[in-house]
């Protein structure tokens, strides 16, 4: 991964099955990020998005390898 490394969305879903598929990425030594706009706004008192709209990002050079 160099400075301009781009991330891309791997899977939107539940936050059930974000952790599911981090736990793989994992395993392949993939890393992840995840944007969890429904728990952002719980956390900044307001409501924001949903709980099964959660996204995952990964590398754009790592989906090959997964």
């Amino acid at each position: 991964m160099d400075d301009h490394s781009k991330h891309i969305r791997f899977f939107v879903g539940s936050l059930i099955e974000i952790q599911r598929l981090q736990l793989d990425l994992n395993d392949h030594k993939i890393p992840s990020m995840v944007k969890n706009n429904f728990q952002s706004g719980i956390n900044s008192g307001f409501y924001g998005g949903s709980p099964l709209q959660v996204e995952l990002f990964i590398y754009d050079e790592d989906l090959e390898k997964f």
